[in-house]
């Protein structure tokens, strides 16, 4: 079933509000799907005080639903607000908004299509009416939702990137570790010239030297080298400026437990295409709630490109993948407790 990213919406949404006078009002609260309200002088409007999430609900293979480490989400949107002088929303009020969601919308996941899944989209939003150059004494929180494939295609096929040298996606000191919204609108002139060069995504370098791997569009990036289970598992480093992914993290430890050398380490460009056309760096792969586990295929460099591997998905991306949607699909134990089982569905 083919299904497009972020344009059909399910028919809820979840509401919650903030004042400094209440603090967070009430409980979360499920509305019908709608347009919103707003004074021209709402505050994240112009100063964008925004932040949001991103995580999945998928059908496991007994026919209920289980939300994909929404406590670590939660816990990544509370720094995320912290990071933007927000207020941070109390975990236990963020999983019972996702409980509610999905509760109520979860019906709208197909039985009989694993490929798709129910994408979470929680947000935060200055919403007084202000113009003073201040934080908001006043905030929303909505959670939507949309049923989808994969972000690229349904299926793991090979991206091609683009190395973008003439911008950078955050700075030290910056948010590039918050899930804030200026962060995606400063990186959409970079991505239409990726399309424009022929690729589907933008690779994002250091801020400071211009030297060092950070991620790719939205997604963290891994880089495998050597092969069978001698294969080592490498990513970048934390920094500050790029985000700490929650499927990042998963991927780390999945690895480990299955006997690889995992490293977070700088890698540079440079580095990255001589050890990849030397045979060193078999596999490429990027990760992220929306893009899940996706190969990358060829790299290209101003007037330079080059091939990862055979160009398309490696054995040890294709396992890491495998045992991701097994974790999510319930066909694979869940020893760290990752999937939150969502409450019954009505009848």
């Amino acid at each position: 079933m083919k299904v497009g990213f972020g344009e059909q919406f399910t028919e809820h949404m979840v509401t919650l509000y903030w004042s400094t006078a209440t603090g967070w009002t009430g409980r979360p609260q499920v509305v019908p799907f709608g347009h919103l309200s707003i004074s021209p002088a709402t505050a994240g409007l112009h100063y964008g005080q925004v932040v949001f999430e991103g995580l999945k609900a998928y059908r496991r293979k007994d026919g209920t639903l289980g939300t994909f480490r929404p406590d670590a989400h939660a816990r990544r949107f509370q720094e995320s607000a912290r990071r933007l002088a927000m207020p941070e929303l109390p975990e236990e009020l963020f999983l019972e908004a996702v409980d509610a969601f999905v509760r109520e919308d979860g019906g709208a996941l197909p039985a009989d299509a694993p490929e798709l899944s129910l994408y979470l989209r929680p947000v935060l939003f200055a919403s007084e009416a202000t113009l003073a150059l201040r934080p908001a004494k006043e905030y929303a929180f909505l959670l939507m939702g949309f049923v989808t494939g994969g972000f690229f295609s349904d299926q793991p096929d090979p991206v091609s990137v683009l190395i973008s040298r003439e911008f950078s996606r955050a700075a030290p000191g910056g948010t590039g570790q918050a899930k804030c919204a200026g962060n995606y609108a400063g990186a959409f002139l970079a991505q239409q010239a990726a399309a424009d060069a022929g690729c589907q995504q933008v690779v994002w370098l250091d801020p400071v030297e211009r030297h060092w791997i950070e991620e790719m569009g939205g997604m963290n990036l891994f880089f495998v080298r050597g092969s069978g289970a001698a294969a080592t598992v490498v990513t970048p480093a934390l920094t500050g400026t790029l985000l700490p992914g929650v499927t990042r993290d998963s991927l780390l430890i999945l690895a480990e437990e299955r006997g690889y050398g995992v490293s977070e380490e700088r890698i540079s460009v440079s580095q990255w295409q001589t050890e990849s056309e030397a045979g060193v760096i078999t596999e490429t792969f990027a990760c992220g709630t929306a893009a899940l586990v996706t190969p990358v295929g060829q790299v290209r460099d101003g007037e330079s490109a080059w091939v990862i591997g055979e160009g398309k998905q490696g054995p040890v991306t294709g396992e890491l993948r495998a045992a991701l949607t097994d974790l999510h699909q319930g066909r694979a134990a869940d020893p760290h407790g990752w999937v939150r089982l969502c409450p019954s569905l009505p009848s």
